[in-house]
């Protein structure tokens, strides 16, 4: 490292590109343009451009897409640039749908490659389509193909990593993340959200298969949680689990449907609920793989609450905020978080130690 090199700055990058408003989704659909040009707007009325770096998305490869999607599911998406065609009754796409998805992905990789090279200190790429609940075969719950999951692929297989945490906020459970690496024990996947809510899967008991299990942790809540709640089962289960597991990579699906203000969920997290997770996983990655960690964005439906949800988790990343864990963990309503911890507890105490009678 020369001199100079020595003294700069990592900044936190931001993948931002206007070609992910092209996928129209029709009037009326919540996972529509206007949430991301919210976010965009946002970025230029409170930021100066300086503070962060930008990532140029590229496009992925249609065999990038074969790592977890088959090549029916692939070629049936690609139909979508040259026929009126419907994936699924609640994923409509339109000519630009199957370019943009590609880009979504490719964005993704973009943020990974710049974060494990070292460019940066962590990055968020802020893209559409969503991508959690895309499955090999099919589409659904708005999303096409599961970023996340081909990211994670990239980094085992063209980055070389032997371990990666996926970290899911959303409140839909991400079913499709889950089961691309159920049976998989380098991958740990870790999804809070709403049940019974869409799609119904993601229950306690639900913690993998074969060599995979234990590796799949999930924290389905009854609804009306909120930041003391979310921080908590991040610093009391997530911090542990994730210290002994010790990934070489964290990725995040951040979706902020999980905001009091989302019209598709019933949670009651705020501005300090989303600080305080990014900063836990922050700690998480500066002790476990040298700060790499990478945000991708899913959902969220309200764009005003979507935009200041946003700000606060790149102000968190970028070290403009360091929000008070403890704090925030004290407004936690112990009724609630033991209900969550006992349940992970027995889910999981034959595969993890913290969890383990005794245990630490």
């Amino acid at each position: 490292m020369g001199f100079i090199e020595a003294f700069m700055v990592k900044k936190t990058g931001i993948v931002r590109d206007e070609r992910y408003l092209l996928h129209d989704t029709g009037i009326g659909h919540p996972e529509c343009a206007e949430r991301l040009a919210a976010v965009y707007r946002m970025l230029d009325e409170t930021f100066n451009g300086d503070e962060f770096a930008w990532i140029p998305p590229e496009k992925a490869a249609p065999e990038d897409i074969l790592a977890v999607h088959s090549k029916d599911y692939l070629e049936r998406v690609a139909e979508s640039e040259h026929a009126d065609i419907s994936l699924s009754p609640d994923t409509p796409v339109c000519r630009d749908s199957f370019q943009t998805a590609l880009l979504a992905v490719g964005g993704l990789f973009q943020a990974i490659f710049a974060v494990v090279a070292g460019h940066m200190k962590n990055a968020m790429a802020l893209v559409r389509p969503p991508g959690h609940h895309a499955e090999r075969n099919r589409a659904m719950g708005y999303c096409l193909f599961n970023n996340v999951a081909l990211g994670a692929m990239l980094a085992k297989q063209r980055l070389g990593l032997n371990r990666v945490l996926i970290v899911d906020w959303d409140v839909h459970h991400g079913n499709g993340t889950q089961h691309a690496f159920e049976t998989d024990a380098s991958v740990l996947f870790f999804s809070m959200h709403q049940f019974p809510h869409f799609p119904g899967s993601g229950s306690f008991m639900e913690v993998g298969r074969g060599s995979g299990e234990g590796y799949t942790v999930n924290i389905p809540l009854p609804g009306r949680y909120g930041n003391g709640e979310y921080v908590a089962v991040f610093q009391k289960i997530l911090r542990p689990m994730a210290l002994a597991f010790k990934p070489e990579l964290i990725l995040v699906s951040a979706g902020f449907d999980t905001h009091a203000e989302d019209p598709l969920g019933g949670m009651r997290l705020g501005l300090k609920g989303f600080g305080g997770m990014t900063r836990i996983l922050m700690e998480i990655a500066d002790a476990t793989c040298s700060g790499r960690l990478v945000l991708s964005l899913e959902g969220g439906y309200d764009p005003a609450a979507l935009a200041e949800s946003v700000r606060a988790v790149l102000l968190e990343l970028a070290g403009f905020r360091v929000t008070d864990v403890s704090e925030v963990m004290r407004t936690a309503k112990k009724r609630k978080l033991s209900y969550v911890v006992q349940r992970v507890s027995y889910a999981h105490r034959a595969y993890w130690r913290c969890f383990a009678p005794g245990g630490k």
